[in-house]
Parts: structure tokens; C-alpha cells; sequence
């Protein structure tokens, strides 16, 4: 299976950069930053992406990438679960 992958933590962390200075340099409220950070959504805004890419000076194939998933993840059924456990763990750790 084929898994599409935010990597603003790694790009982040490579241009040692905190989530807030992103959020100050782009415009792009902290929350939304620190939900592309944890990979914790589903719908993207192309406009942020260019804001993102522009203020890391980076392109999009660096920024959004493709991986094969292990065969612990076969179906679409289990990515999801997956993906729903970590937006609620998410949840918990930084509650509004």
C-alpha cells in the first residue's frame, strides 16, 4: 500500500526551525502548522503548501512524499484506525 507523507517535521528539524516561527514567517495559524507537523490531517490547502515551501525553501516532492507501508498496514480499513488513534492521542495530549 501506498501512503502519502507530510514531512514538515523532518524539514523542520533539518532547517532548525520551531513550528512557531513558521506560523509567524508564513501567516499560517500555529494550529494548522503543528496539524501538518503531526500528519494529523486529511484535506491540505495548496496555498499553504506554497507558503510552507517558499519559507523553507524547499519544493513540494521534499515537502509531500510517497512511501510503501509495511505489510502490517494492508487494507485502507487499518490505515485509517490507525490515522484516527493518532488524531485522538493527539487529542489528548494538547486539549483546547
Amino acid at each position: 500500500m501506498i501512503r502519502i507523507r507530510i514531512r514538515l517535521s523532518a524539514l523542520l528539524g533539518e532547517k532548525r526551525m520551531k513550528q512557531k516561527d513558521l506560523a509567524e514567517i508564513t501567516g499560517i495559524n500555529s494550529a494548522t502548522i503543528n496539524h501538518y507537523y503531526n500528519e494529523g490531517i486529511d484535506r491540505i490547502s495548496l496555498t499553504h503548501f506554497e507558503m510552507i515551501c517558499e519559507a523553507l525553501n524547499c519544493t513540494i516532492h521534499e515537502l509531500i512524499v510517497q512511501e510503501v507501508v509495511d505489510d502490517e498496514l494492508t487494507s485502507m480499513a487499518e490505515y485509517r484506525w490507525e490515522r484516527e488513534t493518532r488524531r485522538k492521542n493527539q487529542r489528548r495530549k494538547n486539549p483546547k
